[in-house]
């Protein structure tokens, strides 16, 4: 099979279409044809610094929206030809970006029918980092009131979505250009972070979640009431943990995990048109380190998705 694939660590120039073998699911595991793989801010650092995975060589990818063609001992969930949509296990479970994939069986959900696979491929991994900050980690609730820095990214647009069909009250920062998206998908107040100071302000939030760290984590403490969570998607500093416990708020620190509970409420928010991912451009796999150039210059709006079939 092709996949994308680098071995060395580097920019975007490290990426190489290139035939390798084609994986055979084990146990309890699925062999996906993949139709598409979201990209996400995780695979460049990956690409460039490896930080949780083994030194090249590597295939990257956690993404994954495609047909199941093969099952593993022991799969009782889904049968040869099942449209399916999940992340692969993060963060040893890399390889979405080629033409076959496997993962566990449980890291997948039925790909919604109304969903085509760009659009499912576009939300587990940044959906579910969603649904596990606001959602299992922070209990958000009708009524409450979250921050959500950089709200028009990956996490933050879809965050703002899972937010508002909870009911809650949403403060999002993200430069002014992008405000008007922000309205549309839900943002109740916008500020724009090149101009305006988010902590200038005697409003309290319940919840804020943090896809920038460091000075922006430790300030995001002193706009939380009493009692209030900080959930961060970047690794915390001591300087934020301290300053959090004089404020008698919590900080925590997320790791995403696969997760077949969240992966189905993405997938019913989905289908109800609850939660839907802006890709801002597709890219066949051919292509993929142009993608990873245009991600990693930080100004994309939603999603970048490549497409294999």
């Amino acid at each position: 099979m092709l996949a994308l694939h680098q071995t060395a660590l580097g920019g975007p120039e490290v990426l190489r279409l290139t035939e390798v073998p084609r994986p055979a699911p084990g146990p309890g595991e699925v062999l996906v044809a993949v139709h598409a793989a979201g990209l996400n801010p995780t695979d460049f650092k990956h690409r460039a610094h490896s930080i949780f995975l083994p030194p090249p060589p590597m295939t990257l990818g956690w993404d994954v929206s495609g047909t199941v063609v093969e099952t593993g001992v022991g799969v009782t969930l889904f049968r040869l030809g099942d449209e399916v949509f999940g992340m692969l296990p993060y963060p040893c479970g890399a390889g979405s970006h080629a033409e076959y994939v496997t993962g566990p069986a449980r890291a997948f959900a039925a790909k919604p029918a109304g969903v085509d696979h760009v659009q499912a491929a576009a939300l587990p991994l940044a959906a579910l980092t969603a649904w596990q900050a606001l959602v299992d980690t922070a209990d958000l609730r009708a009524g409450q009131r979250v921050l959500i820095h950089a709200a028009a990214g990956g996490v933050g647009h879809l965050a703002v979505q899972i937010a508002k069909e909870r009911g809650a009250h949403v403060t999002g920062t993200a430069s002014a250009a992008k405000h008007d998206f922000l309205r549309e998908i839900g943002v109740d107040v916008c500020i724009d972070y090149r101009t305006e100071d988010f902590t200038d302000t005697e409003q309290r939030y319940d919840v804020v979640l943090d896809a920038i760290g460091g000075e922006t984590a430790t300030r995001s403490v002193g706009v939380l009431r009493p009692g209030g969570i900080l959930v961060s998607l970047v690794p915390d500093a001591e300087d934020t943990q301290a300053t959090a416990e004089k404020a008698q708020v919590r900080a925590v620190t997320l790791l995403v995990e696969h997760d077949q509970a969240g992966i189905r409420a993405v997938a019913r928010l989905a289908d109800r048109g609850k939660l839907r991912a802006h890709v801002s451009g597709t890219f066949p796999l051919a292509e993929g380190a142009r993608a990873h150039a245009l991600g990693e210059t930080g100004h994309t709006t939603g999603k970048l998705v490549i497409t294999v079939r």
